[in-house]
């Protein structure tokens, strides 16, 4: 990443004048922002989660009740193969057998979510760790992929919202893994994209943020789209304009929107705050699914 010029003095007081209103408007609202695993590897991304966790502090401190929820793929690949353990993926999705389950379940709740939660309180917040089995917040049932069995690995069937808004309510920042509880106890992986667009939609949030490593949805010319409703990008994923790894990103943004979510954005987490570009200036940062006009 490289650092902005730092603006002049009317600049700043321009930014600021776009800014307030936005700030404003967004106040007493609550923020499912998923935070991706490949942003916690190295040391130009401890950076990139330092500026991520005051970005996060900021919002709390305007009003804005934000959740995150985390991934961790490239920490669990890393971890299984250190321990000499096999790592096999259906379309994507991992395959996970119980061997591999305990590591996702070290990683996700002992390493990453620790990390994400002290560095958003060194920054000045009040973060608090969970995992979709704490509390039972994340039902899930089994997922089997086009019939296949692919292990330990879960669909969310339900989400606790009630809980979430008490959190928010008493001041929390809460910090979510993404693993499951079926019926009778057994943990599962879940996809954490997926995990962030059952929790927005559980508890009516404002706008879902996926942050990724691409500026957003592009049109055959690579050009970003700023905005789509979702009669035009189920369009594109028919045209074959969205494919690969954004058409499930996109579904997910669709079905958070369906359940009730005011918007849905994807948008490039490298860039040093996103999040405050996307919520607070009038042209946002990424592509908005639904949610009527920006901001």
């Amino acid at each position: 990443m490289t650092d902005t010029p730092t603006p002049v003095p009317h600049e700043k007081a321009r930014i600021l004048a776009e800014a307030l209103p936005n700030m404003r408007r967004h106040s007493g609202e609550t923020f499912v922002v998923k935070y991706g695993g490949h942003a916690l590897s190295g040391s130009a991304e401890a950076d990139g989660l330092a500026k991520f966790a005051s970005d996060i502090v900021l919002l709390r401190q305007v009003g804005i009740n934000p959740i995150v929820v985390h991934g961790g793929g490239p920490q669990i690949g890393a971890t299984l193969k250190r321990l000499d353990i096999e790592t096999r993926f259906v379309d994507g999705l991992r395959v996970t057998d119980g061997a591999a389950m305990q590591v996702v379940e070290m990683v996700l709740r002992g390493l990453i979510n620790s990390e994400i939660v002290a560095a958003i309180n060194q920054a000045g917040g009040n973060a608090l760790g969970l995992s979709g089995v704490d509390a039972n917040l994340i039902r899930v049932e089994k997922l089997l992929h086009k019939g296949q069995d692919i292990g330990f690995v879960g669909q969310p069937r339900h989400v606790r919202g009630a809980v979430l808004k008490e959190l928010t309510a008493a001041h929390f920042i809460p910090v979510i893994a993404p693993l499951g509880v079926d019926a009778v106890g057994t943990v599962y992986n879940i996809n954490a994209d997926t995990v962030a667009g059952a929790v927005a939609g559980a508890i009516d949030a404002r706008r879902l943020l996926l942050l990724t490593d691409v500026p957003g949805v592009l049109d055959a010319g690579k050009t970003l789209i700023p905005q789509m409703t979702d009669a035009e990008a189920r369009a594109l994923i028919q045209d074959g304009t969205i494919s690969g790894g954004m058409i499930p990103k996109v579904q997910t943004c669709l079905d958070a929107v369906a359940s009730g979510v005011g918007g849905a954005v994807i948008l490039d987490g490298r860039v040093d705050h996103a999040l405050l570009l996307e919520l607070f200036t009038e042209g946002g940062a990424g592509t908005l699914i639904g949610g009527g006009a920006r901001p």
